[in-house]
């Protein structure tokens, strides 16, 4: 005999029903795999909190509540005014800042656009004296509502007609948003005011100018474009850009600023002169205007040509690190390093331009599978980067590691052959260097001494980090998809003035372990001149205070090197 279905009452609501439903719910011999499905659906948490939200609104409903007051905004200001007509008491005081809120203010304005139910902008009446010139023509009356922010779209002249159109529409701003101005569109009117007289600058002036709402009498396109599309191209900035000291700009307003190293995602390449783009990770969604990268490169080349800009070809030597525990190696190392210019070309991705502009990017996480990225340490005077790698390494010699050098050099008696140097004969060395087998090499005390890209490869091999510490002229040779060299420039803090340090910290030992004011100014022009030239190349910049608490941050960034994504060239990821 079948269980009668429960009586439902007149004013029962659906997650009442649903709940009673749930309960009288029997497996059935058929349909058992049905009923359990409709149980587990019937009981989900979610589902009941959405049947609830249902009843209140339906609550809501019945009730048709009513606003007490309908402008609410006017009466706070009425008790704004009347509190500041005299003397005020403690209690007065809380009221008045309460009152003064922005946050409040927009709350109380919400309400009285919904007292008022006034949801939608009023549109003018069309006017009923057309121009002559507009007989034949289609004429759309666009009403634009925006707060304190641009319009979001360029004008100019068309020089074969005369007349002002559109020139583009910035992505996310409030004329893309409405959906009802395009590229192309004829502007005849703003605000009831003719601009077919008036130049385009002062149309930017007039159309800057008006706040809230406007209304643009506008002649549409005969083709009007498509809406843009969302772009998937990321581009990492490598110059900095402010627009307002741009006068190339179409409009400085709608110019988006930028830093070196931030990423851009580019909306549209449609302009050969300016893109649109977005900073990823800014709250920002409208579009900027940015010089495009050939725009940029031909500016580039023409500051170098009117002898404003420095040749990127011959660019002046920085002062690098040379302090650590093997000063004068390092130090005869690195001054009398081989030019490697005119190397086998490898590496770089910055293409054939002597100007760095940008550079696309994508995202890219190592997989288990993968070899571990390389890790590079370029370092300015006084940043000790060797001393800071063998530090981290010797923490955790399992997973990091360093590429063994090459020499010409004897062998002592406690070295072994491939632990502290492979050692090679003159004339191997002398072939290796030939066939642009180093990243760098040179001479000490008439021994040769290089750091092969061999080693790199055989430390990959282990499935360990490697990590080398290198002149900045060797970045463009490690730069390729093999390596994916995540660069981390090191540079001690420089204090204002003099001040004691011990030898450990200074840049070359220094007389007495005291550094003067002289290498204080060396060690900030040092930093200087390796980030202007070199700075591109650099994923991180890691602040030197003291050795401790730098080895346990270039250790934080090598253990999320494993774990997180990075931007990187898009070569790099590209199959």
């Amino acid at each position: 005999m079948k269980e009668a279905m429960p009586v439902l009452t007149a004013g029962a609501g659906l997650h009442e029903t649903l709940a009673l439903l749930t309960s009288q719910l029997r497996p059935d011999a058929n349909h058992k795999e049905d009923m359990v499905f409709l149980k587990d659906v019937f009981s989900e948490r979610s589902l009941g909190y959405l049947m609830k939200i249902h009843e209140k609104l339906r609550q809501y409903e019945r009730q048709s509540p009513t606003p007490v007051l309908h402008s609410a905004s006017s009466l706070a200001e009425d008790v704004t005014e009347e509190l500041q007509s005299g003397p005020m008491s403690t209690e007065e005081k809380e009221l008045l800042h309460l009152l003064s809120s922005p946050h409040l203010k927009a709350v109380l304005s919400v309400h009285d656009t919904v007292a008022q139910k006034n949801f939608d902008p009023v549109l003018p009446p069309l006017p009923d004296d057309f121009e002559d010139e507009l007989d034949e023509e289609s004429v759309k009356i666009v009403r634009l509502v925006k707060n304190k922010e641009p319009l979001g779209a360029t004008i100019r002249r068309d020089e074969a007609t005369g007349v002002v159109v559109v020139a583009r529409i910035m992505r996310g701003g409030a004329a893309d948003r409405s959906g009802l101005v395009h590229v192309g569109d004829e502007l005849r009117e703003v605000n009831g005011v003719s601009v077919i007289q008036k130049r385009p600058d002062e149309i930017s002036q007039l159309l800057s100018q008006s706040q809230g709402s406007i209304t643009l009498k506008i002649i549409p396109a005969i083709k009007e474009e498509d809406r843009l599309k969302e772009s998937k191209v990321y581009m990492r900035a490598l110059f900095d850009y402010i627009p307002l000291e741009d006068k190339a700009t179409p409009c400085q307003e709608a110019g988006l600023p930028f830093k070196r190293g931030d990423i851009l995602q580019v909306v549209t390449q449609d302009d050969h002169t300016w893109w649109q783009a977005k900073r990823v990770g800014d709250s920002n969604l409208r579009a900027g205007l940015i010089p495009s990268k050939l725009f940029q490169e031909r500016r580039l080349a023409y500051r170098m040509k009117m002898g404003t800009l420095p040749n990127p070809k011959s660019p002046k030597k920085p002062a690098y690190e040379q302090g650590c525990d093997k000063a004068g190696l390092r130090r005869s190392f690195r001054l009398s390093r081989k030019d490697r210019q005119d190397s086998s070309g490898e590496g770089s991705d910055f293409g054939d331009s002597d100007y760095t502009t940008y550079e696309e990017v994508s995202r890219y996480q190592q997989r288990p599978n993968e070899r571990p990225r390389l890790v590079v340490l370029i370092g300015s005077l006084g940043a000790r980067i060797n001393e800071l790698k063998q530090r981290v390494i010797a923490e955790n010699p399992h997973r990091f590691a360093v590429a063994v050098p090459h020499t010409t050099r004897p062998k002592k008696p406690h070295e072994k052959e491939g632990v502290e140097y492979h050692f090679v004969t003159k004339q191997q060395f002398d072939a290796d260097a030939l066939n642009n087998k180093f990243i760098e090499h040179g001479e000490y005390k008439e021994n040769q001494y290089g750091t092969s890209i061999e080693a790199i490869r055989s430390v990959q091999a282990k499935n360990k980090m490697c990590v080398v510490d290198v002149q900045p002229e060797a970045l463009k040779r490690l730069r390729t998809a093999e390596f994916k060299p995540y660069v981390i420039f090191v540079k001690p803090r420089v204090p204002e003035s003099r001040r004691r340090r011990s030898a450990a910290t200074s840049p070359g030992g220094g007389e007495r372990g005291r550094v003067t004011d002289e290498d204080l100014q060396e060690m900030r022009q040092s930093a200087i001149q390796i980030d202007q030239q070199y700075g591109q190349l650099v994923d991180r910049v890691l602040i030197k205070e003291d050795s401790a608490s730098a080895c346990a941050e270039l250790r934080g960034i090598l253990e999320r090197l494993e774990r997180e994504s990075f931007w990187v060239p898009i070569s790099w990821v590209r199959t």
